[in-house]
């Protein structure tokens, strides 16, 4: 049932970055460009966003366990730290460059194979770079 859920989840989320276009970067770089050919029709796709992350939260608070799960997975910290601001940073700005963040990257794979493959390339690359200077650090 969990495989059945999850696959017909990211499906959803997959069919929402579609009709959103938000696998089109240069709607996305369109609607980051504030200065030039502003785009703002992802605000909607932001407000929608925040709208179902609010819905999940009210649920989340009034149920003792998830449905699928035997507990809540809930982020705990909340210190804001140097790795944060830097990792936030570097998203943003690989977001305005390219037009991709990581789910829509991957679907430049099937529907612009050459960006696609860099995107991804880099997004690997970046992983792993994260990966061994966090182990690095703490272990």
């Amino acid at each position: 049932m969990y495989a059945i859920i999850t696959f017909f989840t990211g499906l959803l989320f997959g069919l929402g970055l579609a009709i959103s276009e938000m696998t089109n970067p240069s709607v996305v770089i369109g609607f980051l460009d504030i200065f030039g050919n502003w785009n703002p029709s992802l605000i909607f796709v932001m407000g929608g966003a925040v709208v179902i992350g609010m819905i999940g939260y009210i649920i989340r608070n009034r149920r003792t366990q998830p449905w699928l799960a035997d507990k809540w997975y809930v982020p705990t910290r909340r210190d804001i730290d140097k790795n944060l601001i830097l990792g936030a940073a570097l998203f943003g700005i690989g977001w305005g460059l390219s037009g991709y963040c990581p789910g829509p990257g991957l679907t430049a794979l099937t529907n612009n194979p050459m960006e696609g493959v860099y995107f991804v390339g880099a997004l690997i690359a970046g992983s792993a770079l994260f990966h061994f200077q966090n182990h690095r650090n703490n272990g």
